[in-house]
């Protein structure tokens, strides 16, 4: 998924029986592309809850911080 200039995947995987909230934030800068990986503590029975929560998370996190999630 696209959100003002980078690129969010949600890597949801397997903790306890449950989806844990996972994913990844790019995007090229300088011709370098840079990424950002996180971890939330939120789980869900359904992979697709997961994958939901996680790129609102993503979203938010683009809204608040822009490139300096990078620093």
């Amino acid at each position: 998924m696209e959100h003002n200039g980078f690129t969010i995947r949600a890597t949801p995987f397997t903790e306890g029986g449950q989806y844990q909230t996972c994913g990844v934030i790019s995007k090229e800068i300088g011709g370098e592309v840079k990424e950002h990986r996180f971890i939330r503590a939120d789980r869900f029975a359904a992979k697709q809850d997961a994958i939901d929560v996680t790129l609102r998370k993503a979203r938010q996190v683009i809204d608040e911080q822009g490139d300096k999630i990078f620093g």
